[in-house]
C-alpha cells in the first residue's frame, strides 16, 4: 500500500469499480426506492473540480471514482521519491501541486494497480479497452489570470473513464463531465488528443493485466 499515507474516506463509491464491476449508481442504491415501471436513475459520475495545481490528485480521484487522494497524500509520496532532496523534483517549488508522473505511478501501485505508457505509434484500434480500468492524460493546457489568457502552456493531468458504458472525460477544469459515448467516442476523442503532438497517455490497469499484456489486442 502507501506506507504511512491514510488515504481519504470514500466520497461517495464505497470500493474500486473495476473493469466489469458494478458502478457507483444514483437511486435505489443511495436508499431511494423507485415506483414500479419508473425509468432508471442515470449513472452517478464522481469528478472533482480544479484547486491550486492539484490536477494530478484530481485525476487520480477522478480515474477511480472516488476520493482515495488528497494534496498531504501526494506530498508525503514526493518525500519517499525523494528523501533526501530539499528542492523535490516531484512537485512544485511553491507547494502547490504540480506533481510529476513518478508521483501518479506511485500513487497507482500503492493500491495494486499499475500505469502503463500508450506508445503513441500504435494503432488505436489495437487498445483493448475493455481491460483498461481508465486514462490519465498528460496534456497542454493555456494558462490565464482572471479573464486573460496568457501566452503560456502548462502540462495538465486528465482522466477518461467509463462509467456504465458511457465514458467521459473527467478533466477537472470541466464544470461537469463531458461524455464521449461508447469506444468509437474514447478512441476519436484520444486521436484527436495524440495528433496535437504533446499529448502522452497512461493506462490504468490492474496488475494482472499488466503482466499479460491485455491492455493490448492481438487479434
Amino acid at each position: 500500500m502507501l506506507g504511512s499515507l491514510t488515504p481519504s474516506p470514500p466520497s461517495r463509491c464505497p470500493g474500486l469499480s473495476f473493469p466489469g464491476s458494478p458502478s457507483c449508481l444514483t437511486g435505489a442504491e443511495d436508499g431511494m426506492s423507485q415506483a414500479p415501471g419508473a425509468q432508471p436513475s442515470p449513472p452517478s459520475v464522481y469528478h472533482e473540480r480544479q484547486r491550486l495545481e492539484l490536477c494530478a490528485v484530481h485525476a487520480l480521484n477522478n480515474v477511480l471514482q472516488q476520493q482515495l487522494f488528497t494534496q498531504e497524500a501526494a506530498d508525503e509520496i514526493c518525500k519517499r521519491l525523494a528523501p533526501d532532496s530539499r528542492l523535490n523534483p516531484h512537485r512544485s517549488l511553491l507547494g502547490t501541486g504540480n506533481y510529476d508522473v513518478n508521483v501518479i505511478m506511485a500513487a497507482l501501485q500503492g493500491l495494486g494497480l499499475a500505469a502503463v505508457w500508450w506508445d503513441r505509434r500504435r494503432s488505436l484500434s489495437q487498445l483493448a479497452l475493455p481491460q483498461v480500468l481508465g486514462l490519465i492524460l498528460n496534456l497542454p493546457s493555456p494558462v490565464s489570470l482572471g479573464l486573460l489568457s496568457l501566452p503560456l502552456r502548462r502540462r495538465h493531468w486528465v482522466a477518461l473513464r467509463q462509467v456504465d458504458g458511457v465514458y467521459y472525460n473527467l478533466d477537472s477544469k470541466l464544470r461537469a463531465p463531458e461524455a464521449l459515448g461508447d469506444e468509437d467516442g474514447v478512441r476519436t476523442f484520444l486521436a484527436a488528443a495524440l495528433a496535437q503532438g504533446l499529448c502522452e497517455v497512461l493506462l490504468v490497469v490492474t496488475k494482472e493485466v499488466e503482466e499479460k499484456g491485455g491492455w493490448l489486442r492481438t487479434d
